[in-house]
């Protein structure tokens, strides 16, 4: 069936680079949940007046916010699809993000009314009429939001969306909360226990922490977060398999909506390498990053000495004493500056966004460390930050 949807509605299907590939899977995801969503609501709205269940209608409401969020996810795509212009370089793609922060909050507005709904029928609660048409109705929803939440997260995936990864985990809580009202329903029924309040106030309840997890997760690209860590080490990896690249650091990826990234990192080549040679090298990194990946990536050159053995021998004793600090410090560009009365060692050294070891710490304790081994040279350090978690 969803590959049937995909041949069917996208063209050009396997192109996923395509920006307007990408646009395509998005409206074709939305469209498919407005229909559906909708369906479900009208079943059970219905089933809700006609019984008098407060679960049913709050479970029913649910889904026509899940509409709501559909139509919504639809335009952001829409508006995500908008080229550059020159008031905005790097494109609309954040459009996707903004949706799939107006879905989350429309999602805590609709748990909050649910909330107070399902809290007055506690305090009055009412006979709830049990009908097996209920029942097969809501076995029909949980059947039809399963197979959602496995397109949805299929197509996340295949595109790498957030905010259908999102409505995938949102199609998934509606199963569990949809099982807990038809779980009321029966137990109401057959054991005579008023449960139909206590599982509305539930159903709210979890759809209030979902929209929070949701917001949450809407907000981190628009807030700057860090990278997938996937991502990272592919261009870790795919930058070292270039010839003359000794190293690589400072790599800071910025999001601008999926399929949208620009990045800048360090690649560390011998200084005593033709230029010209070295520069080809980073002219074919940025220009295979751009035609494989997506990723518009600025490298900078870094040139190591590597004919000098005192160099390359403090190097690799510095790094290794750096790392028994912390595994996940680092050190880069180092060079040695002999001078009359002593020798300057001048490097960067690399540590984590959440280090709490103050700079001034730091460097004196890594100053210390060489002044053991080394009486003569005196590091001239700076720190670095880690706004990737690249591994050096």
């Amino acid at each position: 069936m969803i590959n049937w949807l995909i041949h069917k509605f996208i063209k050009d299907f396997d192109n996923l680079k395509n920006p307007s590939v990408h646009t395509a899977y998005g409206k074709l995801s939305s469209t498919v949940g407005i229909c559906c969503n909708f369906v479900l609501f009208l079943g059970k709205i219905t089933i809700g007046l006609f019984t008098g269940s407060v679960s049913i209608t709050a479970d029913a409401v649910n889904n026509l916010s899940d509409a709501s969020s559909s139509i919504i996810s639809l335009l952001g795509f829409k508006m995500a699809s908008k080229p550059a212009d020159s008031e905005h370089p790097y494109g609309h793609g954040r459009y996707e993000y903004l949706s799939g922060l107006m879905v989350s909050v429309l999602i805590m507005v609709i748990g909050v009314n649910l909330l107070q709904g399902s809290f007055q029928k506690l305090l009055h609660p009412t006979l709830v009429e049990f009908t097996w048409i209920t029942v097969l109705i809501l076995l029909l929803s949980i059947l039809v939001k399963l197979w959602m939440a496995h397109f949805n997260k299929r197509i996340g995936n295949l595109i790498q969306s957030q905010t259908l990864l999102a409505t995938a985990a949102d199609s998934r809580n509606d199963v569990i909360s949809t099982a807990a009202v038809l779980t009321a329903a029966v137990i109401s029924h057959f054991a005579k226990i008023e449960l139909d309040g206590w599982m509305g106030f539930g159903v709210a309840c979890f759809i209030l922490y979902s929209g929070f997890g949701l917001i949450k997760d809407t907000l981190n690209p628009l807030l700057g977060g860090a990278p997938n860590p996937a991502l990272v080490e592919q261009v870790k990896e795919k930058v070292l398999e270039y010839p003359g690249v000794l190293g690589t650091h400072d790599l800071m990826i910025h999001d601008y909506g999926p399929g949208r990234q620009f990045a800048s990192v360090h690649v560390e080549m011998a200084a005593e390498a033709d230029v010209l040679e070295s520069h080809d090298v980073i002219d074919n990194i940025e220009r295979d990053f751009l035609q494989q990946l997506g990723l518009h990536l600025i490298v900078h050159y870094d040139p190591i000495i590597t004919e000098s053995s005192a160099a390359n021998d403090i190097r690799i004793w510095i790094s290794e004493h750096v790392q028994q600090i912390n595994p996940q410090f680092s050190i880069h560009d180092l060079r040695i500056v002999p001078g009359v009365t002593h020798t300057n060692v001048i490097f960067d050294c690399v540590v984590p966004m959440d280090c709490n070891v103050k700079e001034a710490e730091l460097k004196e304790q890594i100053n210390r460390m060489v002044a053991e081994s080394y009486p003569d040279y005196c590091c001239v350090i700076t720190i670095d930050r880690n706004y990737a978690a690249f591994p050096h």
